[in-house]
């Protein structure tokens, strides 16, 4: 989770919002995804899609049913179908997001029944008061800015 804090801030100084994603497998990160949005001007690009993009690439495969993925803030609901999709084996995030979260929060995708693949889903609140000022933070600067 350090890791995806760590691209939360890289996401940040280029003016995306402060989200960073890593998956693992074998104990081992594979790939890293922040936040690309404002970047790349794509408002798919979410640190979720990056890093889910660029393990799928580095392994040759499209599933990832090995490997789980750490998320600085609860994906939202496009980022986890597309977790669902990749077939990603757990989801650990830090802190919630009431607004947008689609697992725990707000649209609570893995708790219907035609959801065809269901991660573990695992808070991990010691991580949530960093990720969570990283992001007041990031809105109110944007705030301030207008």
């Amino acid at each position: 989770m350090k890791q995806a804090l760590i691209l939360a801030a890289r996401a940040r100084d280029h003016d995306d919002v402060p989200i960073g994603a890593v998956i693992v497998r074998d104990g081992k990160i594979i790939a890293r995804g922040e936040n690309q949005v404002q970047l790349k001007q794509n408002p798919t690009l979410h640190a979720e899609i990056v890093a889910i993009n660029r393990a799928c690439k580095k392994l040759g495969v499209k599933f990832l049913d090995d490997c789980d993925i750490y998320v600085s803030l609860e994906p939202c609901a496009m980022c986890a179908t597309a977790i669902s999709f990749a077939r990603i084996k757990n989801v650990y995030f830090a802190a919630s997001d009431e607004k947008g979260g689609g697992i725990t929060s707000n649209a609570r995708i893995y708790e219907t029944d035609k959801h065809l693949w269901k991660p573990s889903v695992h808070h991990m609140p010691e991580y949530a008061d960093e990720s969570a000022h990283m992001l007041r933070a990031f809105f109110r600067a944007r705030r301030t800015k207008a």
